[in-house]
């Protein structure tokens, strides 16, 4: 089951102009250790991430999204694109079970109908407007048409000769698929979802595209590429690349459609035949992107108007096939722990909180209680953990289960250890979190303080002269008493410009 849940860098869609950019994220779910969809969120919230996509319509993720306010574009994954491309009925009942079910609370407002379906799934092709309609018309019959657009992602190599802009075109051999297609999208209000990679790009030119100009570097005018055609200056990839598309649209008589990115990114790593897929590359494409598209800048051929994007992605993926750089697109690991800390001085406080120094250890969620009981144990004793605030009466008694003990016990340990690695794990229990599970008066060490300032001791109450450190005693839990759901509340933390 994959949910991409796209880090939707989702700037202003309108051609008109008159709205603002936004920027959201995907999220892929191809990861060993994959986070709780309730994690998810509180790390979106801490992000200020007000957008996001998923790969397709998870009911846990979509229940945990409810009453955020964030703005969910749901996929119909690709293999259930013939079904639903077929049969109007099927596609309704698609609706009623992964849209109808959530909203008003999940703040539903797109669905991407397959994913790069000309390229990647080319014998559905001939359904996929279909689809699109049927989907389309579910809406209708519920009024929900006005507030959730129907649309479907394309790999930027559907368009041929690319560069000058002016010059580009759709590939002629899904003209019967992209003329109704673009009919569609703009009969009902849409826009054309694209898949931008100038990694890729780079990669392909065997030299012809310089690393500057992918990387949305300054470059000095003798060095813009000029289309020669409309001579309009193009400073990076990016801006060519929807420049193209919209000049491909036109050339089919399809003005005025918005474009948005559904999915832009670079990856931090890669093999040997991947020299620039680096830390420091994919930390200058993403701070770089996130600005350009938050200052409106729009595109040489449509400047000021907004081309929203979803940034590729969220978390790293290290359970995807393929080479090195595939399982590293993410800006977080599944710890919530940032890959790289994005340059965003001036640009708002989207993916702006350094969650470095701000990370905990908790209980893991679905844990064994009697282990968590032991490594509980281990840790008010042998680890020298000063429990006493879990003591009845003082601040972190309440609730009174495994889970919230040990989760105190837990990250008490790993602070006072400094954080090293392996020193937040108690035989396989215990997890790494960006998400303060400080709670009313029980502040946790490493938290900020209400006064903004971090508490890195372990006692925050008196501490007790009993042998086993003010360590609760096992007998204090029956078996009745565990939850298996770790206590989560989210912390604004203030952002760190760089």
């Amino acid at each position: 089951m994959a949910i991409f849940l796209v880090l939707l860098l989702l700037l202003a869609s309108a051609v008109s102009g008159d709205e603002d950019a936004f920027i959201g994220v995907n999220i892929g779910t191809d990861l060993s250790d994959m986070p709780s969809p309730t994690q998810v969120v509180a790390l979106l919230k801490a992000q200020n991430i007000r957008y996001v996509r998923l790969y397709d319509a998870d009911r846990a993720m979509l229940l945990a999204l409810a009453n955020t306010g964030i703005q969910v574009t749901v996929s119909v994954p690709n293999d259930q694109l013939l079904g639903i491309g077929q049969s109007n009925a099927t596609a309704a009942n698609w609706v009623a079970r992964n849209v109808l079910a959530h909203v008003p609370a999940t703040n539903i407002t797109a669905i991407a109908v397959g994913s790069e379906v000309l390229t990647a799934l080319p014998n559905a092709a001939p359904v996929l407007v279909s689809a699109l309609k049927f989907i389309h018309s579910a809406l209708v019959a519920s009024n929900l048409d006005r507030q959730i657009k129907v649309s479907t992602p394309h790999s930027s190599s559907i368009i041929l000769d690319s560069f000058p802009p002016s010059q580009a075109f759709f590939n002629r051999s899904w003209d019967p698929v992209m003329v109704p297609l673009l009919k569609f999208l703009q009969s009902t209000g849409s826009y054309l979802m694209l898949n931008v990679y100038p990694y890729y790009d780079y990669m392909q030119s065997n030299g012809v595209i310089p690393l500057d100009y992918a990387l949305f570097r300054p470059l000095p005018p003798n060095k813009e590429a000029v289309d020669a055609n409309t001579l309009l200056h193009y400073t990076n990839v990016f801006d060519a690349v929807v420049d193209a598309a919209y000049f491909a649209m036109s050339y089919l008589n399809i003005t005025n459609l918005p474009i948005v990115v559904t999915e832009s990114g670079w990856p931090s790593k890669g093999d040997s035949s991947e020299p620039d897929a680096t830390l420091e590359n994919a930390n200058t494409y993403n701070s770089n992107l996130i600005k350009h598209v938050l200052n409106n800048t729009g595109t040489p051929k449509h400047p000021r108007i907004a081309v929203s994007t979803y940034i590729y992605e969220l978390y790293n993926e290290d359970l995807r096939p393929g080479s090195v750089s595939e399982k590293n697109w993410g800006l977080f690991d599944a710890n919530g722990m940032p890959v790289y800390i994005l340059h965003l001085t001036g640009a708002g406080t989207v993916l702006a909180n350094d969650t470095t120094n701000q990370t905990f250890c908790v209980a893991k969620e679905g844990a064994d209680p009697k282990m968590l009981q032991a490594a509980l144990d281990w840790a008010c004793g042998p680890g020298k953990v000063d429990c006493s605030p879990l003591l009845q009466g003082h601040p972190c008694y309440e609730p009174d289960n495994v889970v919230s003990h040990s989760t105190f016990a837990f990250n008490a340990y790993f602070q006072k250890m400094a954080k090293s690695p392996g020193t937040c794990d108690f035989k396989g229990v215990a997890t790494i979190t960006t998400t303060d599970p400080s709670h009313g008066s029980c502040i946790f060490p490493g938290s900020i303080g209400k006064n903004g300032t971090i508490i890195n001791g372990t006692s925050l109450a008196p501490s007790s002269n009993s042998s086993t450190s003010g360590c609760p005693s096992q007998n204090f839990y029956g078996d009745s008493s565990f939850t298996t759901s770790v206590i989560i509340a989210v912390l604004l933390m203030t952002a760190v410009f760089l």
